[in-house]
């Protein structure tokens, strides 16, 4: 009977409704309290007790990893990104890794467009104020009249990229890999190196995946390069920014302002300095927030960790 470790924080408060479907095919549960995610030193206590996972962004390492084999056969991550598991030793042990690839575009794409027309209309900070008791007519910019750049233009990116072409922004991109001609033409994108495009946008997104050449891509070298006027919004991976680099910058008038949605540090320490800046929107990795996507990765990681187990599913 094979025995699952399920630590994907977002099933686990609707765990009685995927229970039957375990039950149904023989499937034995090891369910821990996960807050965020599992380290290393977490996974370590459970290491040889279990044959797959549904798991979060649990940090499955090297060492991690070779406790686990050769009972370990399958990885199911809930979600697309799948940088906090030692890809390489997966295919060294022969254990089988599954995602959900584009799993939470449009939300995501939806929540960097928030926050650009909450940073360009200033609606935050005119609400604050008028609670204060202060008539306070802050100025704000129309999205036709700003600059966005994107860096990493794959799904979410895209998105991103559609989405701003509508509000009538001036659109420029940035990516390792070439992208589609036909979606630049179509969008008026252009495609230019990090430094142009940090120079010249008002808004900078991060869409990229989290791998060695993206890992502090945005660094005190690259903040150098942005605008007075210009804010970051990350909701990507945390470790895609330096974050003590992009406090300085903060702290001394580099950037006019961050919106971050994913930290280096996850859950973000209370003593962050971030927590106490005006100009900083924060939020608890939380852009993939949707309901029909969440119930699609659901299924789809039990799907993928059924395939991994060589195990017909029947729903």
């Amino acid at each position: 009977m094979p025995t699952i470790l399920l630590t994907a924080p977002y099933m686990l408060p609707f765990l009685d409704r995927f229970r039957p479907i375990f039950e149904r095919h023989g499937i034995e549960l090891i369910v821990p309290e996960v807050h965020e995610r599992m380290e290393e030193a977490d996974l370590l206590r459970y290491a040889g007790q279990f044959d797959g996972t549904i798991c979060g962004d649990d940090r499955y390492t090297a060492r991690v990893l070779e406790a686990c084999a050769p009972r370990l056969k399958v990885i199911s991550k809930w979600g697309t990104g799948i940088d906090s598991i030692d890809q390489a030793a997966c295919a060294r042990l022969g254990i089988k890794i599954g995602n959900t690839p584009n799993a939470f575009t449009l939300p995501v794409a939806d929540s960097v467009m928030g926050y650009i027309l909450a940073f360009a209309r200033r609606q935050p900070w005119m609400d604050a104020a008028m609670k204060r008791g202060q008539w306070q007519k802050i100025p704000g910019r129309s999205l036709s009249e700003c600059t966005l750049g994107v860096i990493g233009v794959g799904n979410c990116g895209k998105a991103v990229l559609r989405r701003a072409a509508a509000f009538g922004m001036e659109l420029l991109g940035n990516d390792i890999r070439p992208i589609e001609p036909d979606f630049i033409a179509e969008h008026r994108i252009e495609m230019t190196t990090l430094d142009d495009l940090l120079a010249r946008a008002d808004f900078v997104s991060l869409n990229a995946d989290l791998n060695p050449t993206s890992r502090h891509i945005i660094n005190a070298r690259t903040l150098a390069k942005m605008k007075p006027g210009a804010v970051l919004i990350n909701t990507a991976r945390g470790p895609l920014v330096d974050e003590a680099a992009l406090i300085h910058a903060l702290q001394n008038g580099q950037i006019a302002g961050a919106a971050l949605d994913v930290f280096e540090v996850e859950p973000l320490p209370p003593g962050s300095p971030l927590l106490t800046m005006d100009n900083v929107m924060l939020a608890p990795h939380n852009a993939n927030s949707s309901p029909a996507a969440w119930e699609r990765v659901h299924w789809n990681s039990i799907r993928n960790l059924f395939e991994g187990l060589g195990i017909e599913y029947r729903e």
